[in-house]
């Protein structure tokens, strides 16, 4: 799972790269080319729990990795922006599953905006026209590509050329109306079809409002306003302060706690991120449990149980027999393995049992 933190120059986007990741990476240089990668522990107080229960050797939760890109050059005649970035950058992006955009809320007289004043909707738009030039101008080529030799091959190959001219049309209408893919409302089949041009508008999304601390009381309004115009699908707004959070995770818990109450904050933003970005890529946790480690699983929402299975090991899912599941809930209440059999909330599940989040399984299988 790999999110791409994107944002134009002065967004503080870095900031909240070092603050999801609790990393250094230098901040400060308005869009330079420096990327910067870090793997972030989805928080799950359910492992804490099975942990008291099970005792195991280790925890192991969930990650995302978080990849800090710099802001593209803006497009103009002739040249397409994010085009301009190097190859590195460029493919990182495109094979990020989903997109962080950092977007500035926030007044600071020592870091002017390159533009004068700070508007978030302006920002927001203008990095999503960035973004909406990039898959046009690759629509454009592959249609021109098609024009010209689409037509040759076996009838199986011109068949597929034809109906790839049909979906990518389709996108060109939407592009052209500036609407990203994700709008655009693919079926299954369609979105499989151009899966491989990693185009950049079918990404879901999550704006981040990277807040001042004056702001921090009114942030809901400015979260409410700017979702009510920002009504794409697959996009979800949160607000942040970076450089607050930042501070929050150098001080030692009761230090922080303290410092909370008196910005009046009643709980971090830092974990809602980490759990909106997971939300964001339609994951769901499974969970095992045992005495040689507790651990959480993401698969997309809407697995079976042998899909599950396959998360663990291919082996398990090649020779899959039956899941063994039970609610966390349950047995939290329970207390073992053993009661929640004793009680009958360990259920036996086949092979299209669509798992739960928080469903604790032990995979049983032929070798």
């Amino acid at each position: 799972m790999q999110i791409a933190i994107v944002g134009l120059a002065g967004s503080g986007k870095t900031t909240v790269f070092n603050t999801l990741t609790r990393g250094h990476a230098e901040t400060g240089g308005f869009g330079g080319l420096t990327l910067n990668v870090g793997v972030v522990k989805v928080p799950d107080e359910r492992l804490d729990k099975l942990a008291a229960i099970f005792k195991p050797k280790k925890i192991v939760q969930a990650d995302v990795t978080y990849v800090d890109l710099p802001a593209p050059p803006a497009s103009s005649e002739g040249h397409v922006g994010t085009e301009e970035l190097p190859a590195e950058h460029l493919a990182r992006l495109r094979d990020s599953d989903a997109l962080l955009h950092v977007v500035r809320a926030f007044e600071d007289p020592s870091v002017p905006h390159p533009d004068g004043e700070v508007d978030p909707a302006r920002d927001l738009e203008r990095l999503d026209l960035e973004f909406i030039l990039a898959d046009l101008s690759m629509v454009d080529r592959r249609l021109e590509r098609l024009g010209s030799s689409g037509r040759h091959g076996t009838p199986a190959e011109r068949e597929a050329n034809e109906r790839e001219e049909v979906i990518l049309r389709r996108l060109k209408e939407g592009l052209d109306a500036g609407r990203p893919i994700r709008d655009l409302g693919l079926d299954a089949d369609d979105a499989k079809a151009i899966r491989g041009f990693r185009f950049l508008t079918e990404k879901p999304v999550l704006v981040l409002l990277n807040i001042g601390e004056r702001d921090i009381a009114t942030a809901p309004t400015l979260v409410e306003r700017i979702a009510a115009a920002y009504a794409h699908e697959h996009a979800l707004v949160e607000a942040l302060s970076a450089k607050i959070e930042m501070e929050l995770g150098e001080l030692e818990p009761d230090e922080a706690a303290v410092f909370m109450e008196e910005l009046g904050i009643a709980e971090s933003g830092l974990g809602r991120v980490i759990h909106l970005s997971y939300q964001l890529l339609g994951l769901i946790s499974f969970l095992t449990a045992g005495p040689d480690e507790v651990r959480a699983w993401p698969v997309p929402d809407g697995s079976s149980a042998v899909d599950a299975a396959g998360a663990i090991h291919t082996d398990l899912a090649r020779g899959f027999i039956r899941a063994e599941t039970v609610a966390y809930e349950d047995l939290l209440a329970l207390g073992s393995m053993a009661e929640a059999r004793k009680h009958g909330r360990l259920r036996s599940e086949g092979k299209t049992y669509r798992v739960r989040d928080g469903d604790v399984l032990e995979i049983l299988f032929s070798r």
